[in-house]
C-alpha cells in the first residue's frame, strides 16, 4: 500500500513532487468526460519516467495477435485503444532554460484534482539563476462541449527578469508503450498552420475495421482576447510559438483551448469545418465562463449521486474520487460506447469492454442513473450479436458467445485461458437482464431483443456441456472461472451453475416473451426438453462433509493454506511467483464460489453462506480489482462488521492507496463501482428480489452516518443511516411500501420516513 495524496473529501491533492512517483501521481490525476480523456501528464513536458496518454472514446486499433504456437480459433487480433494525439503541450522556456521538473529548480509544488468538477490544477516555483516565477495550471475537459479542452496557465515573476516563450503543441507522432515491435498507429493526413489544425489516421489494417481519423484544432487566448504566436508544423505535427517579456511583479495567462472531432461523428472531409464551428462557440465564453457551465453539469450529478459519509474523511475521499472516475469515464450518453476496465488512465487492457460492465458496473449504473443508461448498456450486447454468433462458431458452438474482450463483438483478446475458457461472462450478461428487469420493473428489453441474447447464450450452455456417463450428470470441461488464478479447469461450481440458471431463466421467460421475439427465436419444443434434461442434471461439484461447494473438481488436492501465511516480501503473488507456482496454489484471485452467492443470492441459506464465506475468503489474495466488494458485501451480510468494512477500505481506496502496486499503469474503473455496492448492498444490506426493495443497514464503528440516493421505479429516495436510526426520504415519485430490517415503511413524496434501529 502506497499513499501519495493527502485526505480531503472533495480534494485528491498532494504537496510533494517525488520522480519515482510519477507514473502513480499520473494514473490518479487522470480526467475525462466519456468522450475523451488523458493522465495527468505535464502540460510543459517531463523528459523523466511517465507514461503520456490520452484516449478517445471509441477509437482503437485492431494490433496482430502474436502468438508462439498459433491455434485455430485465436483471434487474428488484439483490439486496444491507442495512445491519441497529444494535444496539452504547452512548452515553456524561461530566460534559454526549458522548463522541465525532471532537471529543473523548483519549490512550493502543488497537485490536485477537484472532485467537485474534475477540475486539475497543478502550481510550483521555478528557481531560475537570476528569476523566480510561479506557475499556475488549470486544465478541464468540457462536459458540455465534450469535443472541448480548456487549458489555462499563469506566469507570475516573483523575482528578477523573465523572457518567457510558451509552445503549444498539437502531437500526433505518439505511440503506445505496449505496441508489437513500437508500431506507430497513426498516419498523417495534413496539417494546416492558418487553422491551427493536424488531421491523422490510423495505419490500414487486414481486418475490416474501419480507420478512424482524427482533426486536432487548437487557438490561443490572453485575457480572453485571441493570440497568434508563429506556426510550425512537420509531419503529423504542429506548435505555435509566442514570446512575452515580463518583469518582476508582473502576471501573464495563456488559455490554449483545443477541440478534437473524430470520424465517428463527423466525416474526415467536414472535420476542419466542424472544429472551427465548434471552436467559435467554446471561445464565445472566457475560460471562467466554461468552466462554470461545466461546474453546474457536475453539481448536478453530484446531488443525484454523491455518497456522504460523516465521521471519516479517508471513507469519504475515496467513494467520492471512484464516482468521479466512473463518470468521467461513462454517462451513458453515447450508446455505441461502453466501459473499459482502465477507462482513459492508461493502455492495459486495451480499452476495450469486458465482463466488468454488466457485473460490477451495472448493478450501481441501475441505481444512479436513468434507465436508459443500462437499457443502452444491454442494447450494446444486443448490436453486437453477429460477433457473438462468430465466437462460437469459431469454437465449432451452437448459439453466441459474447466476448471476453471487445470493441466490435468479435473476441480480439490473445491469451487462450482467458479468451475461450472464462466464458463464464455469457451468463453475467444475461443476468444484466434479469438484474434491469426485476430493479426497473420494464419488461419490454426482455420480451424482445432480450430474447435473442437469452436463448442464443442459452443454445451455447446447451452445446458447450457435455453428459458424463460415469457421473449421469452434465458436466462442463476446460473452463476458467472468476478466479483467474486457476486455469483449464472442470465443472467450475460458478460457470455450471451460471448455465443453468441462464437455461432455466430462459424457459422462464420464454412463454411471456412478445409473439414477434418468440417466433424470431424458434426454440423447439424438443430443444426446450433438452434445456429441462440440463437443468435437471447438471453437475455442481460440493464437499458434502465441509458443506461447501466446490471451485472445481480436485479443488481439495491442493495443499490448502490461509493466504495470511504468504510472506509480506512476496506479496501480490502475481508479481512474485511463476505462473505454474500460481496455479498450482489454492490462492484465490477473486470471488468465485462467492460470485455465484452474491448473484444468486436468495438460492442459500445464511448457514451455506456463512460456510463458503469462511472456507474461500481465507484463501482470497485479493489481486483482482473486482475481489473486495463482493467479500465486504457477503460479510455485512453474514454480520461480519469489521472485515466488511476492511474490504470496503480496500475496494474504496484501491488506487488512491495503490493496493495491489498496480496503479501507475492506470486506474482500475470498472471495479470503482465496487464501493459503491459495497456500502449501499453491503452496509445498507439493499436488496429488491420479489419486486420490493429491501434495507438492513449498519454503520460502520468508525463512521457517524451516511446517506446516498437511488433511482428506483420513477422514484428518487434518500436513505440516511446513523448509528440509531433510518430515514428514507421519498424526494420525488409515487408512493411506496419498503422493507427496513423486516418492518415495513410507507413512504409518501415530500416526507421523511424514520425507524428507530
Amino acid at each position: 500500500m502506497k499513499r501519495i495524496f493527502e485526505i480531503n473529501p472533495w480534494q485528491v491533492t498532494t504537496h510533494e513532487f517525488n520522480p519515482a512517483d510519477k507514473r502513480l501521481q499520473e494514473s490518479i490525476t487522470s480526467i475525462g468526460n466519456d468522450y475523451m480523456g488523458m493522465r495527468g501528464n505535464f502540460e510543459e513536458g517531463y523528459s523523466g519516467d511517465s507514461l503520456q496518454g490520452t484516449y478517445l472514446a471509441g477509437v482503437w486499433f485492431p494490433d496482430k495477435t502474436r502468438v508462439g504456437w498459433w491455434k485455430n480459433g485465436y483471434p487474428k487480433y488484439f483490439g486496444k485503444s491507442i495512445n491519441a494525439p497529444s494535444f496539452i503541450g504547452i512548452g515553456i522556456n524561461i530566460n534559454g532554460e526549458k522548463l522541465d521538473l525532471a532537471t529543473s529548480k523548483i519549490k512550493d509544488f502543488s497537485f490536485s484534482l477537484d472532485m467537485h468538477q474534475g477540475l486539475l490544477t497543478r502550481s510550483f516555483t521555478y528557481l531560475g539563476t537570476t528569476t523566480t516565477v510561479r506557475f499556475e495550471f488549470q486544465r478541464f475537459l468540457h462536459i458540455k462541449q465534450k469535443e472541448a479542452a480548456l487549458i489555462n496557465v499563469v506566469a507570475t515573476v516573483l523575482t528578477g527578469k523573465a523572457k518567457i516563450t510558451f509552445t503549444a503543441t498539437l502531437d500526433g507522432t505518439v505511440t503506445n508503450e505496449d505496441s508489437n515491435y513500437n508500431e506507430h498507429f497513426w498516419q498523417s493526413c495534413g496539417e494546416d498552420s492558418d487553422q491551427r489544425t493536424i488531421q491523422v489516421k490510423t495505419i490500414p489494417n487486414p481486418y475490416g475495421v474501419p480507420q478512424f481519423t482524427v482533426l486536432l484544432k487548437q487557438g490561443l487566448r490572453h485575457n480572453n482576447h485571441f493570440v497568434k504566436g508563429m506556426v510550425t508544423t512537420t509531419k503529423a505535427g504542429l506548435s505555435e510559438k509566442l514570446t512575452v517579456d515580463l518583469n518582476s511583479g508582473d502576471r501573464y495567462n495563456l488559455e490554449k483551448d483545443v477541440i478534437v472531432v473524430t470520424s465517428r461523428d463527423v466525416e474526415p472531409e467536414m472535420q476542419a469545418q466542424k472544429a472551427a464551428e465548434l471552436m467559435t462557440r467554446l471561445q464565445a465564453k472566457s475560460f471562467a465562463e466554461n468552466l462554470a457551465e461545466h461546474t453546474a453539469i457536475w453539481q448536478r450529478r453530484w446531488e443525484k449521486s454523491d455518497v456522504v459519509i460523516t465521521g471519516n474523511d479517508l471513507a469519504q475521499q475515496g467513494i467520492r474520487f471512484n464516482i468521479l472516475q466512473l463518470f468521467m469515464t461513462y454517462y451513458g450518453e453515447d450508446k455505441r460506447l461502453n466501459v473499459g476496465p482502465k477507462g482513459f488512465t492508461g493502455e492495459k487492457y486495451g480499452g476495450a469492454t469486458y465482463w466488468d460492465t454488466e457485473a460490477f458496473i451495472f448493478p450501481m449504473y441501475l441505481c444512479v442513473a436513468k434507465p436508459n443508461v443500462t437499457r443502452a448498456l444491454l442494447q450494446y450486447r444486443h448490436d453486437q450479436l453477429a460477433g457473438a454468433y462468430q465466437n462460437a462458431k469459431d469454437l465449432g458452438l451452437k448459439g453466441a458467445l459474447f466476448p471476453m474482450v471487445t470493441f466490435n463483438g468479435l473476441e480480439c483478446h490473445n491469451e487462450w485461458e482467458i479468451t475461450f475458457e472464462e466464458i463464464h461472462r455469457n451468463a453475467d450478461i444475461a443476468f444484466a437482464i434479469k438484474r434491469y428487469t426485476s430493479y426497473t420493473g420494464d419488461e419490454s428489453y426482455v420480451k424482445n431483443e432480450g430474447m435473442d441474447v437469452l436463448v442464443e447464450t442459452a443454445r451455447f450452455w446447451a452445446d458447450r456441456v457435455h453428459y458424463s456417463k460415469w457421473r449421469q450428470k452434465y458436466v462442463m470441461h476446460g473452463v476458467t472461472g472468476p478466479n483467474e488464478y486457476e486455469n483449464n479447469v472442470n465443472n467450475n461450481w460458478f460457470t455450471n451453475l451460471m448455465a443453468q440458471w441462464v437455461l432455466q431463466y430462459t424457459l422462464e421467460r420464454l412463454p411471456l416473451a412478445d409473439p414477434a421475439a418468440q417466433k424470431r427465436v424458434h426454440v423447439s419444443e424438443q430443444e426446450k426438453a433438452n434445456w429441462q434434461d440440463i437443468i435437471a442434471n447438471m453437475y455442481l461439484p460440493e464437499d458434502h462433509e465441509r458443506g461447501i461447494f466446490l471451485q472445481q473438481d480436485d479443488f481439495l488436492d491442493k495443499d490448502l493454506q490461509p493466504a495470511k501465511e504468504i510472506p509480506a516480501t512476496e506479496r501480490p503473488i502475481n508479481q512474485h511467483w511463476s505462473w505454474d507456482k500460481i496455479l498450482r496454489s489454492p490462492f484465490i484471485k477473486q470471488a468465485d464460489v462467492l460470485q455465484g452467492i452474491y448473484y444468486l443470492d436468495d438460492r442459500f441459506t445464511k448457514e451455506e453462506k456463512e460456510r463458503n464465506f469462511d472456507f474461500y475468503e481465507p484463501l482470497t489474495v485479493h489481486e483482482s480489482s473486482l475481489s473486495p466488494c463482493v467479500h465486504s458485501i457477503l460479510a455485512a451480510e453474514l454480520g461480519k462488521k469489521k472485515q466488511s468494512v476492511a474490504l470496503y477500505e480496500r475496494t474504496a481506496r484501491l488506487d488512491l492507496d495503490n493496493y495491489n502496486n498496480d496503479t501507475t499503469d492506470g486506474l482500475h474503473i470498472t471495479s470503482m463501482s465496487g464501493s459503491w455496492l459495497a456500502i449501499v448492498q453491503g452496509f445498507a444490506g439493499m436488496r429488491y428480489d420479489k419486486e420490493q426493495l429491501k434495507f438492513n443497514p449498519f454503520v460502520p464503528d468508525n463512521w457517524q452516518n451516511y446517506s446516498f440516493k437511488l433511482n428506483y421505479r420513477n422514484r428518487l429516495i434518500k436513505v440516511a443511516v446513523s448509528h440509531d436510526e433510518v430515514k428514507l426520504d421519498l424526494i420525488s415519485g409515487k408512493q411506496l411500501t419498503v422493507m427496513v430490517k423486516d418492518q415495513q415503511v410507507e413512504l409518501k413524496e415530500g416526507e421523511v420516513a424514520c425507524l428507530k434501529v
